[in-house]
């Protein structure tokens, strides 16, 4: 019989291990791994058990999220136990194992982010968490605002430099960077505290395992950028294709973003709409589609400043392009309403619940936008934005070109497809 504080074997135990190696494990890990028939792990993580371990050491291959399928499946009826760095669950291999297997046991270890809070004495609930492993450091941008702690998760030895020069050209010179490295183990190692502005460029690398404590402070000229949407249109490069900025906060506020969502952005002109879609919540995501090749060009540039690297940019029109996209959540049409098919085939695309906003100045546009309303509901809204402006000795209004917003849920009731051959009252 099991005693009740141990729980029942598993197929796969993941155990968790920090830079101290096997003397830091609890007896648990230590039971897990001895009686291990197969370890998997990091060649690191291999290298730092004893030869009580006897099971057979098979190091992950590179690309190493394929590859999991294939070894579990390889080694099935076999105990198996896989190594982690620290927490398996947080930013770990664990994830990509309990997507395979039911039959997982998880034994972690304090992670090197838990580690850093207790170095620094920062409360880890007002700390966010930034993962650069295999990923782009531009992502970084977009969650910089001062005042804010920041736990950074290194690539490699270069990482902390790369973190400085973005800060630096991102207007948060005068951060605080400390780098801690080899979190829990002998050879842990915390550097002096030093501006963005003040970090060595031509510094050596130090320990590849490593993680950046950054405290923003942005610059006194540096341009601010909010948490919400409607972000100053001084922050985007463009040609006159933007969606301006109080227009721009109305439309997220009717395509209501929500964490995990995929948004299709059509017509993406400086791709506005989609960068701030993602900037709501970090696993929001969107494809924008635009036709011109230096706008889409354009696009990525302003995803890259603004810390949305992963927003993907389909150059084409649509809705030829739309074919083979992942059905989105929501759709935006900020140009190309008059293309023959495109509302229906961003109609058929979303599912039921999913919404579409559509943008126009033109009042041919507004016409379909009318008629696409008395088809399938939703709500017609008139933007009109004006701007203070000086008139001679004086100050007056200049009046923006209003804005004809069309916003729809689709349901179960709504048409299939649309009937937008006249807006005029029939």
């Amino acid at each position: 019989m099991i005693p009740a504080h141990q729980p029942p074997a598993a197929a796969v135990t993941v155990v968790g291990i920090g830079a101290e190696g096997w003397d830091g494990l609890p007896e648990a890990s230590r039971t897990a791994l001895r009686e291990a028939e197969v370890l998997i792990g990091g060649a690191r993580q291999l290298d730092l058990l004893p030869p009580e371990c006897a099971g057979q050491r098979i190091a992950w291959p590179s690309p190493l999220r394929p590859a999991v399928t294939g070894l579990l499946a390889t080694h099935a009826g076999r105990r198996i136990a896989v190594l982690a760095s620290g927490d398996p669950m947080f930013y770990g291999i664990g994830r990509a194992l309990a997507e395979e297997t039911d039959d997982l046991r998880v034994l972690p270890h304090p992670s090197s982010v838990s580690y850093a809070a207790a170095r620094l004495g920062w409360p880890l609930e007002d700390v966010e968490v930034v993962t650069l492993v295999g990923r782009p450091t531009a992502r970084l941008a977009a969650a910089l605002h001062h005042g804010r702690r920041l736990l950074v998760l290194s690539s490699d030895a270069a990482t902390p430099g790369e973190v400085a020069g973005l800060l630096r050209d991102r207007g948060f010179g005068p951060s605080r960077m400390r780098v801690l490295e080899q979190l829990g183990g002998p050879e842990e190692r915390t550097t002096a505290e030093s501006t963005a502005d003040d970090w060595p460029v031509a510094q050596s690398p130090g320990d590849p395992l490593n993680i950046v404590a950054v405290a923003c402070r942005r610059a006194p000229d540096a341009l601010r950028l909010g948490a919400v949407p409607g972000l100053p249109d001084e922050a985007y490069e463009h040609d006159g294709q933007l969606t301006k900025r109080h227009v721009r906060a109305a439309t997220l506020g009717a395509l209501a973003p929500a964490p995990g969502e995929l948004l299709w952005d059509i017509g993406g002109g400086s791709g506005s709409i989609a960068v701030e879609w993602m900037r709501t919540h970090p696993s929001c995501r969107a494809v924008t589609v635009e036709r011109d090749a230096a706008r889409a060009a354009r696009i990525i540039r302003n995803a890259q400043r603004l810390g949305v690297p992963g927003l993907e940019v389909v150059t084409g029109t649509a809705p030829e392009a739309l074919a083979g996209l992942t059905p989105p959540d929501a759709v935006f049409v900020g140009g190309g309403l008059t293309a023959p098919g495109l509302l229906d085939a961003c109609w058929e695309a979303l599912p039921v619940g999913g919404r579409l906003v559509a943008n126009t100045v033109t009042l041919e546009s507004e016409a379909l936008l009318v008629a696409a309303c008395r088809s399938h509901g939703g709500e017609l809204v008139k933007l009109a934005v004006a701007h203070a402006v000086p008139v001679g000795g004086f100050t007056g209004w200049r009046q923006a070109m209003p804005v004809t917003q069309w916003a729809v849920r689709k349901t179960l009731d709504t048409p299939s497809a649309f009937d937008t051959s006249s807006g005029a009252d029939r």
